[in-house]
């Protein structure tokens, strides 16, 4: 009797066995069936089911349908090379030596045929279903009604029909291949195949079957170079450093794709004639497949390379010059660089005397700094240690009592991590601490003392720690202002709310007659848990017990969970790429977030290819705002305007761009319904819409070389701009950040307008080249450009900084206001076209290092013209507009101003001297000054900041005095030390 090849195991080992796979996959199909289950019922609470059958279904779909053919493809060969096995194969060693193995695998080579082809079809299921945005595009894709400028076809084949196209090839080609490797080896293994004995090495079934699949494969080449061609218009041409086919692309290597797609079906023909009707044997197929690759290297690679080298780059500037075109003109319509641009001279340098009684610019200049004042924000407006507001606050707009103005703005939220150990168990952390409370805002052109002046999110009346720096009243009043949905907000800050009867239990809000207020949630959001089944669900889900032991939970409760509103929208909409700063707003009385939504796609023709997370990143990158993903991008709208509900979480998606085809797309792939048409946005959310920040660098970037639209001058880049870096940090690397600003510029005649604005500087210069702006007009993008003179005197935000900054008489002022108690710190430089000039604005704030201090808003320095001639610094914005006045008068007059060392307009230079020698009221005057600065730096060291206050006040006050003293001895000490002696910094409240 002949022995097994492998002993046999044991009954209770099998047994072992089925018991481990069978608890493996109870608790793997439990995991995602609970997952699942708990989607579909979040889904049903946001009333978007359509997204999750409509995702699930095609991803299903894709693994079946894509698995399963690959799995039948693998197994029809294989079993197809055991049926064209020999009956009988010569003996020779290797045969005897096979002959063990197909002992092992004969008596159950159906099994192993269907294990293996399931173990392929599983992983090939699985790659597939991560392409059903690819699918759904390719079955839904549209028109975009712009046609390629080499091969006259719709951009949307580009998009929609090509990625998914080239994705079925590569499928193909997998599976092509591994039906030839498994039919080789059993043909092999059953001695269709030898490499030992008499006789042929290879049957003519075995022949016929491996040759045929050669043949598919070469076929499969042959498409693949007709999919090439179109793919070359979205390659990298290193010739123009572009995107899109270049000369020698068009004229050497496309024809060289469609020769060897000829080749490749003659090539495929020969080999299936030659190996099985013909010849019989594989010496021509191999020498026609020789021939192919040896084309392949011929006329697509060394023949474009020789055209590239001995033809374009002698003279790559003529050569490339149609296909630069295509290329600015592609990327300028693929990222909607469709700008007004402007000449503006930048020709005045001395302070206008308008200045003084303007009303668009001036008037509406920001002096908060949304990064810096935050914390200013939580120390006086938090009440409670738990509450926060961010790393960064937000800007938006709003007209109260008529007049419309930029506020600084932030929601009291909920911040998880603050919570004590005490506050931190199961019960307080879920079903107590549940909310925030308020959208607490302040103009952003007004301060009082040194901080904002709060006009809504009272808690109450307004906070003592404020000083009286707040409104009597709400002026942004919000009907429903508690926060269940924040940025604050993680994946694990679920919450619990709903109780049965009066009983409330949810912490509301301190109130101003002492003790707290309590609160029950009322809103529509939620997921029910009230009965036993739904607790065990999510208490599998969290592998919390609590929610099966706890009697927290009663019959009316809800659970709250994916709170943060980008991650609610995400969720709606997993086909968009959301902006990373959403804001809050308050629209017809309720809080709610906007976040704006993105369409992109990688495979417009000819457009510049940029990486979304490289573009977007600047100073502010992770510091309240969300770093983008690694994602390659060469077109880009912004489609969809989505709000989330600060209080029950309802997620609306709204569209804003009616004419992008990537949007309607994906609208048509989820039944028509799912993004609201434009017309039906409130006019009141309309009005809180604003330039996004990501867009708008993306673009700004771009229009840093797409500005120039002349071929010639792209390919010399002369022209180029770039943006600078941080300017209070240029030796960071990171870049300036845009910034929010409600002001008018040069050739917007509809009066201040609410737009995001940025300085770009010549290509490794300082001076300033230009200003981007974005905005909205009637409803509808626009970018605009002020593009200064290529000689302009005027100075970039680095160079101006560093000007004001390093003045002679400011940098004293300066160096008093820092000490090694305080930190001075810069607010965002705006830069402001005013009077055929240029405005330079720069708040300055001061910051103990005392434990919880947070900046004071102490001094603004102001400059008009190319940053050096015309600078001071003020106490508030209107003194620094008086002093700039003032100078231009002097100006005018004749008399030039002070140069930035300090020394007088004219004459000789008095030697320098260590210590100003004061006389009379001005040595009183400075002693005065060198008391408040003591007093000052006392106030600071002890921590109480109603001391370190009222020193700032007194330290102001002689200040102003020593200035008084100060003008009234220059008559009598016309160059001397004293009356040249720089003021001492004078931090008086500003507004």
């Amino acid at each position: 009797m002949r022995s097994s090849p492998l002993p046999r195991m044991s009954r209770r080992g099998r047994a072992t066995i089925g018991v481990l796979i069978g608890v493996f996959l109870l608790f793997t199909l439990l995991g995602w069936g609970v997952n699942a289950w708990t989607d579909w019922l979040w889904f049903d609470e946001v009333h978007y089911t359509q997204v999750f059958t409509g995702v699930l279904v095609t991803r299903l779909t894709l693994f079946l349908v894509v698995g399963a053919s690959l799995a039948m493809i693998t197994a029809g060969n294989l079993w197809l090379a055991y049926r064209l096995r020999p009956r009988l194969r010569p003996h020779s060693p290797e045969q005897a030596t096979l002959e063990r193995y197909r002992m092992l695998l004969s008596p159950r080579l159906g099994t192993w045929i269907a294990l293996v082809s399931a173990v392929i079809g599983l992983f090939a299921g699985l790659s597939a279903q991560g392409r059903w945005g690819q699918w759904m595009l390719f079955r839904n894709g549209g028109s975009f009604g712009v046609r390629d400028p080499e091969f006259k076809v719709d951009v949307g084949f580009y998009v929609f029909q090509l990625p998914f196209w080239r994705y079925l090839l590569g499928v193909g080609f997998t599976a092509v291949v591994l039906a030839l490797l498994g039919a080789l080896a059993v043909h092999y293994l059953y001695g269709g195949v030898r490499l030992q004995g008499v006789g042929d090495r290879m049957t003519n079934a075995a022949r016929a079957h491996l040759s045929t699949l050669v043949a598919v494969f070469v076929l499969l080449k042959a498409v693949a170079y007709v999919l090439d061609q179109r793919a070359m218009l979205l390659e990298y041409n290193e010739g123009a450093k572009l995107y899109g086919a270049g000369y020698a692309d068009v004229n050497a290597l496309l024809p060289a794709k469609e020769i060897l797609a000829y080749i490749a079906v003659v090539v495929a023909i020969a080999i299936i004639v030659f190996s099985n009707a013909v010849m019989r044997n594989l010496v021509w197929p191999g020498i026609s497949l020789a021939l192919l690759g040896v084309s392949a290297v011929a006329i697509g690679g060394i023949y474009p390379w020789a055209v590239q080298t001995f033809e374009v780059k002698p003279s790559a500037r003529d050569k490339e010059a149609p296909y630069i075109q295509r290329s600015i003109e592609a990327t300028r319509a693929a990222f909607g660089l469709d700008t007004k641009t402007t000449a503006y001279p930048a020709s005045n340098l001395v302070p206008p005397a308008s200045l003084a009684t303007d009303t668009s610019v001036v008037s509406n200049i920001r002096l908060l700094d949304p990064q810096l004042v935050s914390q200013t924000y939580t120390m006086l407006q938090q009440v409670r240690g738990f509450y926060d507001f961010g790393a960064k606050l937000d800007i938006d707009r709003y007209t109260v009592s008529g007049k419309t103005s930029d506020y600084t703005v932030g929601l009291r939220e909920i911040n998880y991590e603050r919570l004590t150990p005490q506050q931190s168990n199961w019960i307080n952390r879920h079903t107590v601490y549940t909310h925030g409370y308020g959208l607490v805002a302040a103009p952003a052109n007004q301060v009082c003392n040194g901080v904002p002046y709060f006009v809504s999110g009272f808690l109450g009346e307004p906070a003592k720690e404020t000083q009286g720096c707040s409104s009597p009243t709400e002026e942004i009043p919000a009907e429903q202002p508690r926060i269940y949905y924040g940025e604050r907000m993680t994946d694990d800050d679920y919450a619990i709310v709903g109780q049965t009867g009066d009983r409330n239990v949810e912490f509301d809000r301190p109130i101003s007659s002492g003790g707290d207020q309590y609160y029950t949630y009322s809103g529509a959001g939620g997921v029910k848990i009230g009965s036993f089944t739904r607790r065990l669900l999510y208490a599998i889900k969290e592998q919390e017990s609590n929610f099966l032991l706890s009697e927290a939970i009663n019959s009316d409760s809800k659970l709250l969970y994916v709170r943060n509103p980008r991650d609610r929208v995400e969720k709606v909409a997993p086909f968009l790429t959301l902006d990373g700063d959403p804001y809050p707003a308050v629209v017809n009385g309720r809080v709610l977030w906007i976040i704006d939504g993105y369409t992109t796609a990688a495979t417009y023709p000819y457009a510049d290819r940029v990486n979304l997370q490289t573009e977007t990143a600047d100073e502010l990158t992770g510091r309240g705002t969300f770093q983008l993903a690694r994602e390659d991008v060469n077109y880009i709208r912004n489609s969809v305007k989505a709000t989330v509900d600060a209080y029950d979480g309802t997620v609306r998606l709204y569209e804003f761009d009616d004419t992008d085809p990537v949007l309607k797309a994906w609208n048509k792939a989820f039944g028509g319904g799912l993004v609201l048409p434009k017309g039906e946005i409130p006019p009141e959310l309309t009005a809180h819409f604003r330039y996004p920040a990501d867009l708008f660098k993306v673009q700004r970037n771009l229009l840093t070389r797409f500005h120039v639209t002349d071929p010639g001058d792209f390919y010399s880049g002369q022209d180029f701009w770039e943006v600078p870096n941080a300017p209070d940090a240029p030796d960071s690397g990171q870049r300036q950040p845009p910034y929010y600003l409600f002001t008018q510029f040069p050739g917007q005649d509809d009066g201040p307008r609410f737009q995001l604005t940025s300085a770009v500087t010549p290509n490794r210069r300082q001076n300033l080249a230009a200003l981007i702006s974005g905005s909205y007009v009637d409803g509808q993008p626009r970018l605009e450009v002020l593009e200064l003179p290529d000689q302009t005197r005027t100075g970039g935000p680095v160079q101006v900084h560093q000007q004001m900054t390093n003045d002679g008489d400011i940098r004293q002022q300066l160096n008093l206001l820092s000490s090694n108690q305080a930190q001075v710190q810069y607010g965002n430089l705006l830069s402001l076209p005013f009077a055929d000039g240029m405005l330079y604005v720069e708040p300055v704030y001061v910051k103990s290092n005392q434990q919880d201090a947070f900046p004071l808003l102490q001094k603004v320095l102001v400059s008009y013209g190319d940053g050096s001639s015309y600078v001071v610094l003020a106490n508030n914005i209107s003194d620094g507009i008086k002093q700039l006045v003032e100078k231009g008068k002097r100006a005018g007059a004749g008399t030039p101003p002070a140069d930035p060392g300090g020394n007088p307009p004219s004459g000789d230079n008095p030697p320098a001297t260590a210590e100003p020698v004061f006389t009379g009221e001005l040595a009183q005057a400075a002693d005065r000054v060198q008391s408040a600065i003591a007093e000052v730096k006392a106030a600071q060291t002890s921590g109480d900041f109603e001391r370190y206050g009222r020193a700032l006040k007194t330290l102001d006050e002689a200040m102003t005095a020593f200035q008084r003293a100060q003008e009234a001895a220059k008559p009598a000490a016309s160059g001397s030390p004293a009356a040249s002696s720089p003021p001492s910094p004078s931090p008086s409240p500003n507004g």
